[in-house]
């Protein structure tokens, strides 16, 4: 897989994650949190910047660190870094089981509590940031899944442990930086384009969930058959 297909695989990821259930819920509680500054538009579209930029870091962060974890043992780095093509395949049928719904995964969620938001809602632009950061730990099953069952594999095969992380991130805070630039450029109406994409989010996971599962079994017919994948 070229590095360009693995950003713009990494930045759908996110978006897909972005209007899931759980973390929709979070980008609503954040646009929630932004339109406080509905009356100074600049202020708002800043704040939104923020908080995608706490988001990114975070994603950025863990992809980092686990990375870095994994190559760091020297016979476990060389396995990777020689069989990852390999290994692929598996991961992308893996993620491709969890997008289509096949395998629900029991992973406990976990949630901010009001009292938390409410102080972080105080401390304004810095508090953006950390509400990013915040929401984007707060993963629930789908975002596990699609987070470490998929980009980090993807992250590791491609030996870019930052920039797919950091497109991921910004894709999971699209709707908010999506209705911050609504409202700083004036246009209304932009919650009917937000609820267009969520009435889609099924449709859309389970076409990425069936362009994973082709994908993922043409890696491994491909190591079968003894040639390197095409798009490799």
């Amino acid at each position: 897989m070229t590095w360009l297909l693995a950003l713009g695989t990494s930045f759908w990821l996110g978006i897909l994650t972005s209007i899931s259930p759980c973390p929709l819920a979070s980008n609503l509680a954040a646009i929630s949190y932004l339109t406080r500054e509905a009356s100074r538009p600049r202020q708002m579209l800043f704040s939104g910047v923020l908080y995608s930029l706490g988001r990114s870091a975070t994603y950025v962060t863990l992809g980092a660190l686990i990375a870095a974890s994994l190559l760091n043992v020297p016979s476990l780095a060389f396995f990777l870094q020689s069989k990852m093509n390999q290994i692929l395949g598996p991961v992308l049928i893996l993620a491709s089981i969890i997008l289509l719904g096949w395998v629900r995964i029991p992973l406990p969620g976990f949630a901010p509590g009001e009292g938390t938001v409410s102080r972080i809602r105080a401390l304004g632009g810095t508090g953006a940031i950390l509400l990013g950061m915040l929401f984007a730990l707060s993963f629930c099953p789908v975002s596990a899944g699609l987070f470490f069952g998929s980009l980090v594999p993807l992250s590791l095969q491609q030996q870019s442990p930052f920039s797919l992380p950091l497109a991921y991130g910004v894709g999971t805070a699209l709707p908010v930086l999506a209705a911050a630039f609504a409202v700083s450029l004036g246009i209304r109406g932009w919650s009917e384009y937000l609820e267009r994409a969520i009435r889609m989010q099924e449709r859309l996971k389970n076409i990425t969930g069936w362009i994973f599962l082709l994908v993922g079994l043409y890696y491994i017919v491909a190591h079968f058959r003894g040639s390197g994948p095409l798009i490799g």
